[in-house]
């Protein structure tokens, strides 16, 4: 350490009162424990070296151990430029303790401060489960002022900021500190709720589907399509608790047309990835970043054991040059293979229109609920009747023939159980979505009490059979 280092040392703990950039500890949160790591950005920029690493570290590890959650609050300039590449590679251990945390499947919170960049992002900053930042926040990688020195021009103004990081994706909310604490507990009410031992929940009635009217599949299609028809939104906001919106696929992309969410249904913790009906349309359809969205739930139940519920109602996946060069039947294939063998328990929701291939790459599951007006099919009845007859006139005959109803899809093995609209949930949304709710708790519970290696074994033989005979 240089005479220079030294002096500018000893000012730093002189003016912040620490004697690092780097203050780690345990607090509560709405009395549950957690463990805290944050820079302070007084004290050589909030700069991390082989000192300020070595503390974050064993802060990391002892939370593995003790089974903590892990809150991080990171502002800082990066890699502490005095110590060099030494100091720089610390973060590749730091990245590892913190991987190995989130493998023993303990919730990693971060809490962008103003301002963070550089190594410090490319790291610990960007490692979350679940990420927010400042209001107004820098968060960058390169920093404006060596961006300016480099190349000789100021840095795009608005870029690095934390309300464009949320509206391209990247992180999941923008939130004043005094907000914070409402979020985290929300969110840890989930992410720390208990997975085994958990009670039986009383028995519902299951809609027999004899009861059932036997509703003609194009009266059906055509009840899904109303425009009040209740959406995911609406079931979440009346079935659900501990309820964190998670936003975009944490790699610059939202579409926004796909809800992603932490949620309880009673006693029984899920993550939530549903199509949102409300806000797709012509303009903005069901597209491949939806489907990346898709995939990153996918990611965190695997990483975090919790169940996937996944809500089906969309008119569609997008028809455009953009979506053909986005990838869109990748995305499909990717979310087919990665759904069918998730080792978190699986619960798919036919909530209303079951439209090709959009709708079918979040189909996979252990168990399939529908709404009694739910349908699923290859195309809408229009395309296909267009593609057979020349004509869309014959969309009622052929939805007829293909049995895209619920009561066709319990028969055929694609739906093990209906919830009964009486007789429309545009016209008792509040009861419906209530006696929906309901089930998916049971179903949650249910898939939780069972082992995993005999619950993957069920779905994929499900899937293995489906259509043959016997």
């Amino acid at each position: 350490m240089s005479e220079a280092y030294r002096a500018d040392v000893a000012a730093a703990r002189e003016r912040s009162g620490l004697d690092e950039a780097l203050i780690t500890g345990e607090g509560r949160i709405r009395g549950r424990r957690v463990a805290v790591v944050a820079c302070e950005f007084s004290f050589l920029a909030g700069s991390i070296g082989v000192a300020a690493a070595e503390r974050l570290v064993r802060a990391v590890e002892r939370a593995t151990r003790e089974g903590l959650p892990l809150v991080a609050s990171p502002t800082s300039g990066g890699t502490r430029m005095q110590e060099g590449t030494v100091a720089f590679l610390q973060m590749v251990k730091i990245s590892a303790a913190v991987a190995k945390h989130k493998e023993a499947g303990l919730p990693y919170l971060v809490y962008l401060r103003n301002p963070t960049t550089g190594g410090v992002l490319a790291s610990w900053g960007s490692l979350g489960h679940v990420t927010v930042a400042e209001p107004g926040a820098l968060v960058g990688f390169l920093g404006p002022r060596v961006y300016e020195a480099l190349y000789g021009d100021a840095f795009p103004e608005g870029v690095q900021v934390s309300e464009n990081l949320y509206e391209k994706g990247l992180i999941d909310a923008v939130l004043a500190p005094e907000q914070l604490r409402g979020t985290a507990a929300d969110a840890l009410d989930v992410l720390m709720a208990p997975r085994e031992d958990l009670p039986e929940v009383p028995d519902l009635p299951e809609d027999a589907p004899e009861e059932l009217p036997d509703v003609p599949a194009w009266e059906s299609i055509r009840i899904t399509r109303r425009a009040d028809r209740p959406s995911v939104r609406a079931l979440l906001r009346a079935a659900a608790g501990s309820i964190t919106p998670l936003h975009g696929t944490g790699q610059g992309e939202s579409e926004g047309t796909l809800l992603v969410a932490l949620a309880r249904f009673g006693q029984a913790p899920c993550l939530v990835m549903g199509q949102d009906r409300r806000r797709q349309s012509e303009g903005a359809p069901l597209g491949p970043g939806s489907l990346r969205e898709a995939r990153r739930a996918m990611r965190l139940a695997a990483e975090l054991g919790l169940p996937l519920v996944s809500v089906i109602d969309t008119a569609g996946a997008a028809l455009s040059r953009e979506a053909e060069e986005g990838g869109l039947a990748g995305e499909i294939a990717r979310c087919l293979a990665e759904l069918v063998v998730l080792p978190a328990p699986t619960l798919c929701v036919l909530l209303g229109q079951g439209t090709g291939g959009g709708a079918l790459a979040l189909l996979p599951a252990d168990r399939v609920v529908a709404a009694q007006h739910a349908w699923l099919s290859p195309l809408p009845p229009e395309g296909a009747s267009a593609i057979l007859h020349r004509t869309t006139e014959r969309a009622p005959e052929i939805a007829a023939d293909q049995g895209v109803r619920s009561l066709d899809l319990l028969r055929d093995g694609v739906v093990d159980r209906i919830v009964a609209e009486r007789p429309d949930a545009a016209d008792e949304p509040r009861a419906f979505l209530a006696r929906l709710g309901g089930v998916l708790e049971q179903e949650l519970v249910r898939l939780l009490r069972r082992p995993a290696g005999e619950r993957l074994d069920a779905r994929l033989a499900r899937y293995r059979g489906l259509g043959l005979p016997g």
